[in-house]
């Protein structure tokens, strides 16, 4: 059966300020990506079961009674495909379930920490505006850090304010979380005084305790100093009150 797809938004990738894209910019799988490629590494027992789950979510979207039956299957998709595709499947699912905030709201703060960071990866998907914020920033107040690299993905670079951004940043370093989850880190840091003053801060906090700064920190810090868009250039993020 074919299943009826979300489109998903256009992937755009930033730049350093030498035009050359840097290495937070790796693409976001579309929704085609993750279905070629659960098509081509799943078994076929388990591609049996995920066409089937689809069909069911397609059957029957949104919220009904108690528990829908795509969230049935959300928790199965660990055992069925595999840790390693797991994340994917339950992503389709939503997807075909037409999941919108209110059910995965509902999935989010009901569900596992496996089906929490599955909720993450689809908000780019399937959340257009900044309605799913607060299961970001409930993620963000976690130390769960399979939790916390999934949540500063492409929704947090589009919608996180400033303040809430940047602390988001200082979180990754905090908990070891390698930056390069930080999506649309060099365009968001980029001439960013603040960010780099609370970066001096926390690095000037760690050697006073004799404690190593993270490379990571240094570099982030390098691209605050990086060169800002023109005066008059639109900023999606506009500036901190």
């Amino acid at each position: 059966m074919t299943h009826p797809r979300a489109t998903p938004p256009a992937r755009t990738e930033s730049t350093t300020h030498t035009g050359r894209p840097g290495p937070d910019t790796a693409r976001t799988p579309s929704l085609t990506d993750l279905r070629d490629h659960l098509t081509t590494q799943l078994d076929p027992a388990a591609r049996a079961w995920l066409e089937h789950a689809l069909d069911e979510a397609t059957a029957h979207p949104g919220l009904h009674g108690p528990i829908s039956v795509w969230e049935l299957r959300l928790a199965e998709a660990g055992r069925r495909c595999g840790a390693a595709h797991a994340d994917a499947a339950r992503v389709l699912i939503l997807d075909a379930a037409h999941a919108d905030t209110d059910a995965l709201t509902r999935v989010y703060f009901q569900g596992t920490a496996d089906e929490r960071r599955a909720v993450l990866h689809a908000l780019p998907h399937l959340v257009s505006g900044p309605g799913a914020l607060p299961l970001v920033e409930d993620a963000l107040r976690t130390n769960d850090t399979r939790l916390l690299g999934v949540a500063v993905g492409p929704y947090a670079a589009r919608h996180l304010p400033p303040h809430d951004w940047r602390h988001a940043v200082l979180k990754c370093l905090f908990t070891g979380v390698p930056v390069d989850r930080v999506a649309g880190l060099e365009e968001r840091s980029r001439g960013d005084g603040e960010l780099a003053r609370m970066l001096a801060d926390h690095a000037a906090e760690r050697t006073a305790a004799g404690r190593p700064v993270p490379e990571d920190l240094h570099r982030v810090l390098d691209l605050t100093e990086s060169v800002p868009p023109a005066p008059g250039a639109d900023h999606p993020h506009g500036k901190e009150s």
